[in-house]
C-alpha cells in the first residue's frame, strides 16, 4: 500500500511524465486538453487520498528518496497536517481549471496547446512538490524553478502583446530575488548550525535546521533575525505581500489565460503562505520559545497584513478591467491571511489562559481562509474569463446586462462576489468572522489587534463596494453597445456546459462551506493535530475550538463565533417582515419606459458604467485607473 508521501510523489512524476504527452498533438487543443485532465485528475487522486490518509490516521514519517550526502542533497516528501491542507487546496483548484482550460483555449485562434499543457501541468508538480519537501535548500531550488519558469511561459501564452511579456519579465525577476532570499536565509541557518555543532556534514533538511535552532538562537540572534527576515521576505514576495505584491502581481494574473490566474491566486501564492507557516511557526522548536521574539514577528507580520489587505483593496476599488481588479483582491485577500498568522503568533506566548486558544483560532481562520479564498478567487477569475471568451474584452465600462444572457455565469459570480466580501452564509464571512473573533479577544495582549480588526472590517465594507462595481457594471444594468455587437455576432453568449461546470463546482463550495463551516473547522483541526512539530505542537495542544458541521462555531472563550443557521433564521425572518411592510403599504406600482434625458432612444452616454462608480471616492486614492483599451482584448473578437 502507497505511503502517502509515495503517492505525492507519484502525483508530482505523472505531471512530470504526463508534460510531454500533451505535445503529441500540439495544434489539436482538445485532444491536448483531455490527456491533462486525465492527468490531473489522477495526481489530483493520488494527494487527496495522500492528504485524507494524515488527516485520519495521522502522519507516517518523511520518505528519502534520493540522496547525495557531499551536496548536503536529499529527495526527502513529508505530508503532515499542514502539507495536507495544501495539497487539498491545489488538487481543489487545479482539476476545475484543467476542466476549463479545454474549451476556453479554442479561443486563441493564433496559438497552439503545445506552449500551455505542458508548463500547466510541470506548474501543478512543482506546487505538489514545493508543500511535501523536506529539503530547505536543493530540491527546495528545484521545486521553485519549476514552478516560476512554467509559470512564466503560461503568463507570456499571448506573446505576441508587449503588455504580456512585461508581465512575465517581472514576475520572473520578482520570484528569482524571493527564491534567493529565503535560498540565503536557509543557507545562514543550515551552515552556522553546522558550525555551532560541530558537524562536517551539512544538511538543509527541517529536522536538522530545527534542532540546532535552540543554540542559534541563544547565541546568534542577529544572524538568525537576518535568516528570518529573508525568509520574510521571499516568501512575502512570492505571497504578493505589501509592498512587493504591487509590483508583479497585479500585470501577472490578467496577462495569464484564466485558468492559469485561477491556479496562480488560488493555489500558487498561497505556497508562500505555506513557507511563511513552516518556517516561522513549525520549523522552530517548544524549546526554543524564550529565546525566541516571536510576538514581535508575529507583530510585523499582522500590521504588514493590515497594509496590505487595506492598501490592495483600495487599489482594487479604482480599476476597470475585470482581472486587474481581482488580482488586486488578491493581494487584499492575502492580507487577512497574514492578519490571521500574525494574531496567532503574537498570542502564542502569553500567558493569559484564554490566549493559546485564541492563538490557535487565528491560525485556523488563516488556514481556513487559504482554502476559501482559493475557491472563491479561482471562481472570479474562471467568471472572468466566461466574460472575456463572450464579449472579447476585459473592459467594465464595455459590459452591461449580460445576465440575461449568461445566467449561470451570473449566478456564480455572485455567489463569489459575496463570498469575497464576507456577506453571511457565504465561506468568506466564515474565515474573516473567525479572524476578527481571535484579533478582538486577543487585544488584552496586544493593543493593536483590535486597530488592525477593525481596518480589517472596514476593508471588507470596500470590497462589498468593489463587487458591487463588478457585478453591476458587468451583469445588470442595460446592455452596452458591445455587448449587442457581441450577441449579433452569437445568439448564444452563455458559455457552454465545460466551463459552466468547474463555475458551478466551485459555487456550490463556497455556500457549503459558508452554511456549514463546521467541516472546515473539523478538518483544520485534524490538521494541527497531525502537525506536531516544532511550535505547531502548541497549536495542537491548545483547547480546541468547538464546532458543528449546521450548529455553528463557539470558541471555548467567549460563546458563539458563528452560527449559520441562526443567522440564515434571523435573515429569513427580517426578509418576511420587509415584505409585509411592503404589502400593508399597498403602494400602486407600474411599469412604464425610463426617461432617457430627452434621447429618443437608449444611448451609451446614458448608460452608467464602471468608470461612475464610487468617482468621489477614486480621487482620493493615489494613481490612475487603467483606461479603456481601444483595441479588443481578445484573439477571437471583432473591432
Amino acid at each position: 500500500m502507497l505511503t502517502p508521501e509515495q503517492a505525492v510523489l507519484g502525483a508530482v512524476l505523472g505531471c512530470v511524465a504526463g508534460a510531454p504527452l500533451t505535445l503529441l498533438c500540439p495544434r489539436r487543443k482538445t485532444a491536448a486538453g483531455v490527456i491533462a485532465l486525465a492527468v490531473t485528475a489522477a495526481s489530483a487522486a493520488l494527494v487527496v487520498w495522500a492528504a485524507i490518509r494524515v488527516l485520519t490516521l495521522g502522519p507516517v514519517a518523511p520518505a528519502q528518496f534520493l540522496t547525495l550526502p557531499k551536496l548536503g542533497f536529499a529527495l526527502r516528501l513529508y505530508v503532515d497536517g499542514l502539507t495536507a491542507i495544501f495539497l487539498l487546496l491545489a488538487a481543489i483548484i487545479a482539476l476545475p481549471a484543467a476542466l476549463y482550460s479545454i474549451a476556453y483555449l479554442r479561443h486563441y485562434e493564433h496559438q497552439n496547446a503545445g506552449r500551455y499543457y505542458p508548463f500547466f501541468l510541470l506548474f501543478l508538480a512543482a506546487m505538489y512538490g514545493l508543500v511535501s519537501t523536506t529539503d530547505m535548500m536543493w530540491f527546495f531550488f528545484v521545486f521553485w524553478q519549476l514552478m516560476t519558469l512554467p509559470g512564466y511561459a503560461l503568463i507570456r501564452y499571448e506573446r505576441e502583446k508587449p503588455e504580456n511579456r512585461r508581465a512575465a519579465n517581472k514576475y520572473l525577476l520578482m520570484m528569482q530575488i524571493a527564491c534567493a532570499a529565503t535560498m540565503i536565509g536557509a543557507e545562514l541557518l543550515a551552515v552556522t548550525g553546522a558550525v555551532a555543532a560541530g558537524s562536517p556534514e551539512l544538511k538543509y533538511d527541517f529536522d536538522t535546521v530545527s534542532h540546532h535552532l535552540p543554540t542559534l538562537l541563544r547565541t546568534q540572534p542577529v544572524l538568525t533575525a537576518v535568516a528570518f527576515g529573508l525568509f520574510l521576505l521571499g516568501f512575502g514576495i512570492k505571497m504578493g505581500m505589501w509592498p512587493f505584491g504591487q509590483i508583479w502581481l497585479p500585470d501577472a494574473h490578467p496577462a495569464a489565460p484564466s485558468p492559469v490566474s485561477a491556479l496562480l491566486s488560488g493555489v500558487m501564492i498561497k505556497t508562500g503562505v505555506y513557507g511563511l507557516l513552516r518556517y516561522f511557526l513549525w520549523l522552530v522548536p517548544a524549546p526554543a520559545l524564550p529565546d525566541y521574539p516571536l510576538a514581535l514577528w508575529g507583530g510585523a507580520i499582522a500590521i504588514l497584513g493590515t497594509i496590505t489587505l487595506l492598501t490592495g483593496t483600495v487599489q482594487a476599488l479604482r480599476q476597470e478591467q475585470t482581472k486587474r481588479l481581482l488580482a488586486f483582491h488578491s493581494i487584499g485577500q492575502i492580507g487577512y491571511i497574514l492578519l490571521g498568522i500574525g494574531t496567532g503568533m503574537v498570542l502564542l506566548p502569553s500567558t493569559r489562559p484564554a490566549a493559546s486558544t485564541l492563538a490557535a483560532l487565528g491560525i485556523t481562520a488563516a488556514l481556513f481562509h487559504v482554502l476559501n479564498h482559493g475557491a472563491f478567487k479561482a471562481l472570479l477569475f474562471l467568471n472572468a474569463g466566461s466574460i472575456l471568451a463572450a464579449t472579447g474584452t476585459q473592459d467594465l465600462n464595455r459590459t452591461g446586462g449580460l445576465l440575461k444572457y449568461m445566467p449561470i455565469t451570473g449566478i456564480t459570480a455572485i455567489v463569489a462576489a459575496f463570498s469575497i466580501a464576507g456577506v453571511p452564509l457565504f465561506n468568506g464571512f466564515a474565515s474573516k468572522w473567525s479572524l476578527y473573533a481571535a484579533a478582538v479577544q486577543g487585544t488584552p495582549d496586544a493593543w493593536f489587534l483590535a486597530l488592525c480588526a477593525l481596518l480589517a472590517l472596514f476593508t471588507s465594507a470596500v470590497t462589498l463596494a468593489s463587487f458591487i462595481k463588478f457585478y453591476g457594471a458587468a451583469f445588470l444594468g442595460r446592455t452596452s453597445a458591445w455587448v449587442d455587437q457581441a450577441s449579433a455576432r452569437q445568439p448564444r453568449l452563455e458559455v457552454p456546459g465545460s466551463l459552466q461546470a468547474p463555475q458551478i463546482g466551485l459555487a456550490l463550495l463556497c455556500v457549503g462551506l459558508g452554511v456549514a463551516p463546521g467541516i472546515a473547522f473539523h478538518l483544520l483541526r485534524h490538521a494541527l493535530e497531525a502537525s506536531r512539530q516544532g511550535l505547531g505542537t502548541l497549536f495542537a495542544d491548545a483547547v480546541p475550538v468547538q464546532a458543528q458541521s449546521l450548529g455553528g462555531i463557539q470558541s471555548a472563550v467567549a460563546g458563539a463565533v458563528f452560527a449559520p443557521i441562526l443567522l440564515a433564521g434571523l435573515l429569513l425572518l427580517l426578509l418576511l417582515a420587509a415584505h409585509a411592510v411592503s404589502r400593508l403599504g399597498s403602494a400602486p406600482r407600474r411599469t412604464t419606459v425610463p426617461w432617457l434625458c430627452g434621447y429618443a432612444t437608449p444611448h451609451e452616454d446614458n448608460r452608467y458604467t464602471a468608470h461612475g462608480f464610487y468617482g468621489a471616492l477614486k480621487r482620493l486614492i493615489p494613481g490612475r485607473s487603467q483606461p479603456p483599451r481601444p483595441s479588443p482584448d481578445h484573439p477571437h473578437a471583432s473591432p
